[in-house]
């Protein structure tokens, strides 16, 4: 994790605070919860250190949200038109990966979510992040190979592949140019 660098991230440390005390649960509580540890859910929310999109994950599970509802959350996001300069972007610190927030809406069930796959990187996401969501992946340039449930999918760009049951994710760009994919996501 990395050092806090901009405002948005110090948001996202508010916004994970108010939804723990919004539900009345101590450190230790959502650290059972989201199988993150008390002392990184401390550091986060004093702003100290910036999470990853795994431990953003976890989180956001723990709160039944899923990643892209916590991250509008902190942004306080909500109209019905998604202006491009005021779609929030967050950066994995330990990845590079980038995510930008294109279409969320508390009242709508659709989500549309572009992400930036740096060159020879990986992210993994627990099973949990996939409970009461279907969501497609379409990607828009590079390739990506996304193992989900143990079975591994090469995409290429134009490819759309619909997830199935909730299962662990890895998201891999195993090539030594970016990849960009879009996630559609709707909740059911």
């Amino acid at each position: 994790m990395d050092q806090i660098v901009d405002e948005h991230t110090a948001r996202l440390a508010q916004r994970i605070r108010l939804e723990r005390d919004s539900r009345g649960w101590s450190l230790s509580e959502l650290a059972e919860r989201s199988g993150v540890s008390k002392a990184t859910i401390s550091k986060i929310e004093r702003s100290e250190v910036s999470p990853t999109s795994v431990v953003l994950v976890r989180l956001a599970s723990a709160f039944s949200l899923t990643l892209a509802g916590l991250l509008l959350r902190a942004e306080g996001g909500g109209d019905r038109v998604a202006r491009v300069a005021a779609q929030p972007m967050w950066r994995d610190p330990e990845t590079g990966y980038r995510r930008r927030q294109v279409y969320s809406r508390p009242d709508h069930p659709v989500e549309i979510i572009e992400v930036e796959m740096p060159p020879r990187q990986r992210v993994t996401l627990p099973a949990a992040s996939y409970a009461h969501i279907r969501q497609l992946l379409w990607v828009r340039s590079g390739a990506l190979v996304l193992t989900e449930g143990g079975i591994r999918h090469e995409l290429n760009t134009g490819d759309c592949l619909g997830f199935g049951p909730p299962a662990e994710a890895t998201f891999a760009n195993e090539t030594d140019t970016p990849c960009t994919y879009v996630v559609a996501l709707a909740r059911s």
